[in-house]
């Protein structure tokens, strides 16, 4: 696919990004910026991001097909495609049964809802799926792009490779926090996802697939469990941590930054990442 998403991606929701912050992450080195926590089918704020950046690509992370209609969805990327031709990449996920009473048939829904988007004209090298399971992820593979999978470790992402198959996209996101204190930063992702979200059955099912026990899914999570899924410490080490997702397959890591300052945290980590990647690939 013609499509440059870089080494590395900056992972916001609405409140937490603007135009301005877009173009100082694209500066910095961040080749996408993804909106998450489903962003509405307009994609408005997707579109004024791409606006304020030059080459910066903007992805979902995801639109969910139980409040974003897949019409209207897909009248926004023509939109958007036009305007910022291979700048936009749509990501599209099933969201969570504790969350929408609607919620049945996942991957029966998805098919259907990705079946839309291509009547509608939706290039399927376009979209990439929030794929968890090996299901989803073979699914993802045959029918679109590729998976964007979150709150994952890098051995889901040896496994989802393995399962994807060379030539598809895989595009893990992990979660960040420049916290030298161990203590202070599970602290932290405690109170935040991913400690939040360990009641979520689709993330709690795929933890368990990667061995993961009841004890450390309990409460807000084990040290064990929250030292896997958050790349915490001094910035070198928060690199090395999230760069483990390339060695194991990935094209692009995104970057879920904790804390109260996530783009000050996106600033550090996009520096450390950088320096590390030209160690082990010198020019």
């Amino acid at each position: 696919m013609n499509i440059d998403l870089g080494l590395l991606g900056a992972h916001l929701r609405e409140h937490e990004v603007n135009m301005a912050a877009a173009a100082e992450l694209e500066r910095v080195g961040y080749g996408t910026l993804w909106l998450d926590a489903s962003p509405p089918a307009d994609l408005v704020l997707a579109e004024e991001l791409l606006d304020a950046t030059i080459r910066l690509v903007v992805g979902t992370s995801v639109v969910n097909v139980w409040t974003a209609d897949a019409d209207t969805v897909a009248a926004s990327y023509h939109r958007i495609e036009a305007k910022h031709p291979g700048r936009f990449l749509l990501g599209v996920g099933i969201g969570h049964r504790e969350v929408h009473t609607e919620y049945a048939s996942p991957y029966d829904t998805l098919v259907s809802y990705l079946d839309r988007l291509a009547h509608a004209g939706v290039p399927t090298d376009r979209t990439v799926v929030a794929a968890l399971g090996p299901r989803m992820l073979r699914m993802a593979g045959s029918r679109t792009a590729g998976a964007i999978p979150g709150m994952v470790t890098p051995e889901h992402t040896r496994r989802a490779r393995t399962l994807l198959g060379a030539g598809k996209l895989l595009l893990p996101g992990h979660f960040a926090l420049i916290e030298p204190d161990a203590g202070r930063a599970r602290a932290v992702a405690r109170s935040a996802p991913p400690g939040t979200a360990l009641g979520v059955a689709n993330y709690a099912n795929n933890l368990r697939r990667l061995g993961f026990t009841e004890d450390d899914l309990s409460g807000a999570g084990s040290d064990r469990l929250i030292d896997a899924l958050v790349a915490h410490g001094d910035p070198p080490t928060v690199a090395t941590r999230l760069l483990a997702h390339r060695a194991a397959g990935a094209d692009h890591v995104g970057v879920y930054p904790l804390g109260d300052d996530p783009i000050t945290t996106l600033f550090a980590v996009a520096e450390a990442v950088h320096a590390a990647d030209r160690r082990i690939r010198p020019s």
